[in-house]
This record gives C-alpha cells, structure tokens and sequence, in this order.
C-alpha cells in the first residue's frame, strides 16, 4: 500500500500552493501484534475505570468527616466527640443532621455548653446532640411541615414558610450537604429537647 503525502506551503504573497514530498511504502501491521495491543489496551482502560469509580465511592466523606473538616463545626465535632457519637455518625446510617454551627453554639447562655461537655454529663450531651439528627436521608426538596421524630426519641417541630425552613427555633440556613452516610442541613441555632 503507498500513500501519498503533500505539503501545502503559503507563500508570503497570500498564495498557496501543493508540494510533493514523496512516496512512503507503508508494511501491513502484524495481526497478532495488533490483538495483543487491543487486549492490553482494553485491560487497562478496564482498570483505570474500576479504579476510578472506587475512588468516587471513596471520595465522599461521611457525615463527621465532613464537620470535622470545616471549622464552622468545630464546636459541633468536639461535643460528638465528647458525647461518644463519632462512631455512630460515622456510621452506615443514613442520617439527617442539622447541624449547629460555632456561631450557634454561642448563642448559648452563659456556662451551658461548658457544662454540658463535662464527662458526668455525657448522657445529656447526647441527648441534646442526638435531638439534631432524623434516621434517614432527607433533602431539602422532601422537607414539609411536620413533627419529626429525633434520634433521641423525641419530636421536633419542622415548620416552612415560603423558601425559610425552622426546626423548632432554629433556622436552617445551608441544607443539601450530601455526605457518604446521609445529609447536613446547617442550622443558626442549637435546638433542646423537651425536658
């Protein structure tokens, strides 16, 4: 087989015009060559698919990994800890959160989160954390007015008005943080289970 290959060349008066640069004798490719190529071409696309797609799986953090990494939760993630929920929010779940941030835990009065994280207080803690959160994956277009019932057990009051969403008194201000074990819905205020 010969192909013929040209070179057009633009002269430097607005002209082009085609040059023969010769004759080139093209060899037949070995087929049993080409078939081990194409093999280990489709073995290795295969490979880098697998691998891509487990990473995917793997890039999407849970819901703790996700607070601990932004400092807004700090607050948050230091009274999970505290409370010895970081294993079960790190778990299969799914969960919702609404999640406090800093700013709303200073909203607290005075002494009341300080007190709350002292060890002979764990079970509070807990059950001021776990009223937070709602088994299952809720996102913010699923969300209605209801009385939702917490973790904890007990039942927190989901109100909407317009495009303005309220878990008791606290508003949720960012929601649809889709983490690999459920959903954050950030919130501007720490909300209390009735005593």
């Amino acid at each position: 087989m010969f192909i013929f290959v040209s070179l057009t060349v633009v002269t430097g008066f607005g002209r082009s015009m085609e040059t023969p640069i010769g004759l080139h004798k093209i060899k037949r490719p070995n087929k049993h060559l080409m078939k081990k190529l194409l093999i280990t071409s489709i073995t290795a696309a295969t490979a880098l698919l697998i691998s891509a797609t487990a990473s995917e799986k793997h890039e999407k953090k849970s819901i703790v990994e996700i607070a601990a990494g932004n400092e807004d939760f700090s607050t948050l993630v230091a009274a999970v800890k505290a409370a010895g929920l970081a294993e079960t929010l790190s778990g299969e779940g799914p969960f919702t959160v609404f999640a406090p941030t800093n700013e709303a835990f200073a909203k607290l009065p005075d002494g009341a989160l300080d007190e709350l994280l002292k060890p002979e207080n764990k079970d509070a803690l807990a059950d001021v954390l776990t009223y937070h959160v709602v088994s299952g994956k809720v996102m913010a277009a699923d969300v209605k007015p209801m009385d939702a019932e917490t973790v904890n057990g007990a039942e927190a009051k989901v109100t909407v008005d317009g495009d303005t969403v309220q878990i008791d008194d606290a508003t949720v201000v960012k929601t649809d943080i889709e983490a690999s074990n459920g959903v954050i819905h950030v919130i501007d205020a720490v909300i209390m289970p009735a005593e």
